[in-house]
């Protein structure tokens, strides 16, 4: 099926754009954005998913209000025959000038969130090297790549009880582009194979910061390795990067030592990241340590990331037209119990005087006796 794409000089394969050059049903693209305030009083997570081996296209939005309510809206469609427009429902995506600015919105609905959001980007994108691979007994599991930019948010977001205005002096935003094959979602699951791999425990760390002058960036995946009694990392890529108009070029890190505290205080919220330092080895042989202080949170479970909250979770079929959101008390154990996991931390760095924003994902999951962990 020819798409606007093919008037495009820029195929890398004998085909239309309607579908991808892998078979595999996890194919998956991904636009995502998050934004927050400086104070910690707002934080808003929204997404796109194109899942063309799926024929699925699907959206989502995750609000949190002061750590007391959340709004949520998830919405999904039959990819084909619209598959060149980025619209699900009332929500719709636009790139406004390629690797600079992007607008996701969501009209007026029955849910009671709406938003114009245009972030624009402080620095360029950034290209995560290497790829995020993984092999499980000899199969390609993952294979995605992805780029990331810090950013300034302009617009409105309204819900039924207030409507907040976006500026660049008191708010900043984080965005991510991926497209490949990759194991979070709806995945399949095949009979009549080996049981997959369960590793005893794994750590997931993803970090966007930006003060005035650079920034930097990194995502770190470990695995608990029993054999050897130590973390084993599968997965790093990560640098430092400078302002539009700096002249400046890109710096890779060859490596990043963290250092984190956790809250377990709450049974419903165990290992909630509560802060911690991170020391940043770039290639040029120097280091930077930068300590982190979460101000904000969004719960992004309910929003189709992690378990599958309410009947939906990314890239599961839900029929051709489908819709459903929520206005969620996150002060209650019993709500928190149901969607706690995989979360966004809207933070504040420090390096030396300097002061910046952005934000962290951390995840531990089962062992990792480093931080006081011994099982699931």
């Amino acid at each position: 099926m020819i798409t606007k794409y093919d008037e495009m000089f820029c195929h890398q394969v004998v085909s239309t754009f309607d579908r991808p050059g892998a078979s595999a049903r996890e194919w998956t693209e991904r636009a995502w954005l998050q934004i927050h305030d400086l104070d910690g009083t707002a934080h808003l997570a929204t997404g796109f998913g194109y899942y063309p081996n799926r024929n699925i296209m699907d959206a989502f939005v995750c609000l949190t209000v002061r750590d007391r309510i959340q709004y949520i809206v998830r919405a999904s469609r039959e990819l084909r025959p619209d598959i060149d427009v980025f619209r699900v429902g009332p929500f719709s995506y636009e790139c406004v000038e390629p690797l600079k600015k992007v607008r996701f919105k969501l009209d007026e609905n029955e849910y009671g969130l709406s938003y114009d959001i245009l972030l624009e980007g402080v620095s360029p994108l950034i290209e995560e090297e290497p790829e995020q691979t993984q092999i499980s007994r000899g199969r390609l599991r993952e294979d995605i790549k992805r780029m990331v930019q810090s950013g300034r948010p302009t617009g409105w977001i309204k819900t039924k009880e207030e409507t907040l205005k976006l500026n660049h002096a008191k708010w900043v935003g984080e965005r991510d582009r991926s497209w490949g094959i990759r194991v979070a979602g709806a995945d399949f699951v095949e009979t009549g194979v080996q049981t997959p791999e369960i590793h005893p425990g794994q750590l997931f760390n993803f970090v966007l910061m930006q003060f005035d002058t650079w920034g930097a960036t990194f995502h770190i995946r470990e695995i608990w390795d029993d054999r050897l009694n130590l973390p084993r990392r599968w997965h790093f890529g990560g640098g430092i990067f400078y302002p539009f108009g700096s002249g400046k070029e890109p710096l890779e890190l060859i490596n990043v030592e963290h250092h984190y505290t956790f809250n377990d205080s709450k049974p419903e919220q165990q290992r909630r990241f509560s802060g911690g330092k991170v020391i940043l080895h770039a290639i040029d042989g120097t280091t930077r340590e930068v300590s982190i202080r979460p101000i904000s949170i969004c719960y992004q479970a309910p929003g189709g990331y992690g378990g599958c909250y309410k009947g939906f979770i990314h890239g599961l079929w839900m029929g051709s037209h489908w819709m459903d959101g929520y206005r969620l008390d996150v002060t209650d154990p019993a709500v928190m119990r149901e969607i706690w996991g995989y979360c966004d931390y809207g933070s504040e760095f420090r390096w030396g005087n300097e002061v910046g924003y952005g934000t962290t994902e951390l995840m531990v999951v089962g062992k990792y006796p480093r931080y006081g962990y011994q099982g699931y």
